[in-house]
């Protein structure tokens, strides 16, 4: 039978996750219950959680991590010294990668009728904070900016996963976690790729999970 639940945070779950569920838990160490079917991979949700109740939000800077490994499995496919991924690389890439994350979502929530976002957030009452992090991120070929003319080519840019929870400012506790796996198109040959198509597809995931984010939220919010 199929279960509902009398919350406008239901409301959350019917306009964000859409299905591809199936291997996923159905509940989460703190009591979050996975919720099916609208536009992210997973949703899980607080029963009886309320966010029409908030009056105040906060945007988390986004953290970036990448896929283990990553670093050692690019370099041992780069033969030349000069082009090697280097640790500065990584950081250059979160930092980037992280501030645009932020960016398209703190847009997001300030298109009109804009959210009242508070910068000081963990101590406040009514506030709901949105943690938005990129795990395993996989960039399939990165740009180095190495000496010389050099130029790759794959059949995709590779791959990111959205983990963004909403918890409670004041007590801090979870209210709602998405994830959501994207990967960047296989165009069946072989492309160049530079840090310039890389940023247009993180572009095109960011803007569209920011999209799906503020459709979700203003439903679950009543606006």
């Amino acid at each position: 039978m199929k279960k509902v639940w009398k919350t406008k945070l239901g409301v959350l779950v019917t306009a964000l996750v859409t299905g591809c569920a199936s291997q996923a838990p159905q509940e989460t160490h703190d009591g979050l219950v996975l919720q099916p079917d609208s536009k992210f991979q997973e949703v899980y949700i607080l029963p009886g959680a309320d966010l029409s109740s908030y009056t105040e939000f906060g945007l988390a800077d986004c953290s970036v991590a990448f896929r283990k490994n990553w670093l050692r499995d690019q370099n041992n496919s780069r033969m030349d010294l000069t082009r090697r991924v280097t640790q500065k690389d990584v950081d250059k890439i979160k930092d980037s990668l992280g501030e645009e994350c932020t960016r398209f979502f703190r847009q997001s929530l300030q298109e009109a009728p804009p959210y009242q976002l508070v910068d000081e957030f963990e101590n406040g009452e009514a506030v709901l904070v949105l943690r938005p992090a990129i795990i395993n991120l996989d960039i399939n070929a990165p740009d180095t900016m190495s000496p010389g003319i050099n130029r790759t080519y794959t059949t995709s840019t590779g791959e990111m996963t959205l983990s963004l929870e909403l918890f409670d400012g004041t007590t801090g506790q979870a209210l709602a976690r998405i994830v959501d796996r994207r990967r960047a198109p296989d165009m069946g040959r072989l492309q160049w790729t530079s840090g310039v198509t890389n940023k247009a597809e993180a572009d095109r995931t960011l803007k569209r999970w920011a999209k799906n984010l503020r459709e979700g939220l203003d439903k679950a919010t009543g606006r």
